[in-house]
């Protein structure tokens, strides 16, 4: 996927460097657990407060 500037999104990539997703855009590596939150929530939450 391409980011447009100032876009940001939840990958489980292993590997991140500036501009891998698009020019401006920001790559947030996160855990399995966290995308999934993340993709439900619509945003980026702190799933050690999912119970």
């Amino acid at each position: 996927d391409i980011l447009l500037p100032g876009e940001r999104c939840a990958s489980t990539s292993n590997r991140n460097f500036e501009g891998r997703q698009g020019r401006g855009g920001r790559t947030h590596l996160v855990s399995p657990a966290m995308a999934v939150a993340a993709a439900i929530e619509g945003h980026f939450v702190d799933v050690r407060n999912w119970t």
